[in-house]
């Protein structure tokens, strides 16, 4: 697996990561997780050369950091921990921001607890806290990365000024925001910031929440408590059919190079440049291998073009996100 280097600083990842949150929270019903699957995929991982595993304290709460936890544990030279803060969830389903200096330890040693290890590599804020200045919150991920507790430091859906801003105060490696096919909003100033900084970027969801894997036609292909289905707009009765139409062009693409719509979708991400690493998520040992063989995917620059057609931006339906207002520009 070819590693790529996010940021200045030293960190170094497989070019492929893994996205660990589906394993315990939000896709699916309680009664599909299997912990023991989902072990059996991050050991898997490390087997094929991906190294990322990528959690937040958020997701369970508290259980998924957990679960990547007893994964690793006896193994931990096989993986770069990335883990993420900000996020309160509540008792009655709400959930806010919190990016005070005060809480930032407090909740990296928790997650520390959580994962049983001595230090995490790359530490994100999960959303920028408007109440608070960025500096502040940086200024308490730079004690972190002094005391060592953390290695790097990485900030999730933030605008090119704010990152501008952190970047400042300490350097950022990473900036993870969701991208694909069907998520292209950070090409406008995002990006183009993090190459003058030399900052790396993390691209989530790089197969559209599922949507770009063909399998998901319409809501009746998600399960009743599945999450995409209240709150993601593109899975919407009224989005679906238009965005699985977009597919169904993609998945043709595919078809003629004799791969699956997810590897397309996932060599489409590793094609744009050599600073960006998608984590797709899964819990299963067979979907891992089904991504990771997207490492080895050539692209022609007509192949590009091709899917760039397939799939105009304008031509998505519904916002990438149901809160778009929490993420910051």
């Amino acid at each position: 697996m070819e590693q790529r280097r996010l940021g200045s600083e030293g960190l170094v990842v497989s070019s492929i990561g893994l996205g660990c949150m589906g394993m315990s929270d939000f896709y699916g019903t309680a009664s599909e997780r299997d912990d023991a699957a989902s072990i059996a995929t991050i050991h898997r991982a490390a087997e094929l050369g991906i190294t990322l595993l990528d959690t937040a304290d958020m997701y369970g709460p508290y259980t998924n950091e957990e679960l990547v936890g007893r994964a690793i544990r006896g193994r931990r030279e096989n993986y770069v921990v990335a883990t993420k803060f900000g996020f309160e969830r509540h008792a009655d389903g709400s959930q806010t921001i919190n990016g005070r200096p005060e809480y930032v330890g407090r909740a990296c040693d928790a997650s520390l607890r959580r994962l049983g290890i001595d230090t995490i590599d790359l530490y994100y804020q999960h959303r920028v806290d408007p109440g608070v200045a960025i500096e502040e919150t940086v200024g308490a991920m730079r004690d972190l990365v002094l005391s060592g507790r953390v290695r790097y430091i990485g900030l999730s859906e933030a605008g090119a000024a704010t990152i501008r801003r952190a970047h400042s105060v300490h350097p950022i490696s990473a900036v993870q925001s969701e991208y694909s096919l069907f998520a292209r909003d950070v090409e406008s100033t995002t990006l183009p910031a993090l190459r003058e900084l030399g900052i790396g970027f993390v691209a989530y969801s790089p197969l559209g929440r599922g949507l770009l894997t063909g399998s998901i036609h319409s809501v009746d292909d998600l399960a009743e408590d599945d999450v995409r289905r209240a709150r993601f707009p593109r899975f919407s009765a009224a989005n679906i059919g238009a965005n699985a139409t977009l597919v169904a062009a993609i998945a043709e693409v595919a078809r003629t190079k004799g791969v699956t719509p997810a590897q397309l979708a996932l060599a489409w991400v590793l094609h744009r440049s050599a600073d960006i690493v998608p984590i797709p998520g899964t819990k299963r040992v067979s979907r891992l291998e089904e991504n990771a063989a997207a490492a080895a995917l050539q692209l022609s620059d007509q192949d590009i073009r091709t899917l760039d057609e397939a799939a105009p931006p304008d031509e998505v339906r519904g916002e990438r996100h149901w809160d778009m207002a929490a993420v910051n520009r």
